[in-house]
């Protein structure tokens, strides 16, 4: 390479350093984030360049797009039902003026005349899920961040394509970075019979192959749009507890029937359209069969919204507890305004814990923890180490009267840069069934003192600080 050419790519190679620190200046979420991005950008940018294009997007830009264009087909489709959906649109009395903002975040109302059921664990979610896909007439929406082809993987499958040979239409979504290990055998037996399969393909297109570091993390499955489930379970073993290395797998998810489950439905059809383009012809006629009817509403998140809907539902849900905020969290390195509104809640004396796992499965995000916790413990905030074996629930109870159950860690992954979904329940009856399943996780924990964090070597906290760096990226 003649020495004109060297200098012409380094010239180029810095263009592109400066090009992209404006970017960064102009859509990174926090201010930290830009001065680390840009000065990283002018002074390394043989390296910062490619780095920033795969980890430093804060937005998923094709998405937004396919998110316009799909507004408009969605508009016309529920106008249509809009008549028969209204009269499920309602608030308990006890919450009207929080509930306001919620639904705003999800960008559609909360509706009444829906049955919520927990569930705890691996047994009785696989056989609600299973049971459930057994009994679809019409159509069935499955979405899961991992698949593996495992023993449930194996069965999982089987029962779909039963359902698939029987007539009932499968649409199958699944997330190409999750799923990485699933062999193309599976998804040639499942597509053989009948079923539709796709990656979410976050990096489709060229404008958008360097959109890696963006995960579909939601976890939903949808049956004639009259059941729908979501949580933390993914389709693999370890999550019935058979895999050794995490021990009992402890993980909560939620079963709901009503109009709810159209909004279930309506994150699927989001995500299957950006993914196909194809637009699902569906039953969007609510199903109302509960006796105790409840109230839900069902907010979508990720980084084609508008605003960090998922960091700003957390915090919305911590500003409104009066008495108690109990969380629980695999992966708990949330920013810094989820942690100050934490703190405060502590020093306005709600009873504040938080349940993180005593055995870590990503390394760099449990010890990035330790680095804010005895701040955190100083001012009040109850932190527990659940013993029997790996957590994994995303679960929140607010008072006697809310829990937010589904796919969101308090994490920067979750906050910014993955799909995820939440129900929304504000129930006391619900809320008193979470809080007894609670109680029983906590009594399985042990309580992190202040001593214990104090006294770790200088070693592990150094470590611990270096991985809180590395947090918006993890």
């Amino acid at each position: 390479m003649t020495s004109g050419l060297i200098g012409i790519l380094i010239v180029t190679i810095h263009v592109l350093g400066a090009l992209s620190s404006i970017m960064a200046l102009m859509s990174s979420r926090t201010s930290q984030g830009a001065v680390a991005w840009i000065v990283t950008l002018l002074t390394f940018p043989y390296l910062a360049v490619p780095i920033y294009w795969i980890f430093g997007r804060p937005r998923f830009y094709g998405y937004t797009s396919a998110r316009g264009e799909r507004d408009t087909v969605l508009r016309q489709v529920l106008l249509r039902f809009r008549p028969r959906l209204e009269p499920f649109f309602s608030r308990p009395s006890f919450d009207t003026t929080r509930i306001q903002a919620v639904e705003r975040l999800a960008m559609m109302p909360m509706s009444t005349g829906n049955r919520a059921e927990l569930l705890i664990d691996g047994e009785d979610t696989f056989r609600s899920l299973l049971d459930g896909i057994d009994a679809a007439r019409e159509y069935i929406l499955v979405q899961f961040f991992i698949f593996r082809a495992d023993e449930i993987g194996t069965l999982f499958k089987q029962h779909l394509m039963r359902r698939a040979e029987q007539g009932v239409r499968v649409c199958l979504l699944y997330d190409e970075i999750g799923s990485r290990s699933l062999p193309n055998d599976y998804l040639h037996e499942l597509s053989s019979a009948g079923i539709e399969v796709t990656a979410f393909n976050s990096s489709r297109g060229w404008r958008h192959r360097f959109q890696i570091n963006f995960r579909n993390h939601r976890k939903v499955l949808v049956v004639d749009g009259r059941e729908g489930w979501t949580g933390g379970f993914n389709v693999a073993d370890e999550y019935l507890g058979r895999v050794a290395r995490y021990g009992p797998w402890r993980d909560t998810h939620i079963k709901l029937t009503g109009p709810s489950v159209m909004g279930l439905q309506e994150a699927f059809w989001e995500d299957w359209y950006w993914a196909t383009e194809e637009i699902l012809p569906l039953n969007w006629e609510p199903s109302v069969t509960c006796d105790e009817c409840q109230h839900v509403v069902i907010v979508p998140s990720g980084p084609a919204d508008r605003c960090e809907t998922a960091s700003l539902l957390i915090q919305h849900a911590i500003h409104g507890a009066r008495e108690r905020l109990w969380v629980t969290s695999p992966y708990f390195v949330p920013d810094q305004g989820v942690q100050d509104a934490l703190k405060l809640a502590a020093l306005r004396g709600v009873d504040v814990r938080v349940m993180i796992p005593e055995r870590p499965d990503h390394l760099l995000v449990f010890l990035s923890a330790f680095s804010f916790l005895p701040e955190m413990i100083r001012h009040g905030v109850r932190i527990f180490r659940y013993q029997p074996g790996f957590l994994h629930q995303k679960v929140v109870l607010v008072d006697d009267e809310t829990a937010l159950v589904g796919s969101v860690n308090l994490d920067n992954r979750s906050f910014r840069l993955n799909f995820e979904i939440t129900a929304y329940v504000p129930d006391t009856a619900f809320a008193g069934q979470v809080e007894g399943m609670l109680r029983r996780d906590f009594a399985a924990c042990r309580e992190v003192s202040l001593d214990e964090l104090n006294n770790r070597p200088i070693w592990r906290k150094l470590v611990s600080r270096a991985a809180y760096l590395l947090a918006p990226i993890q």
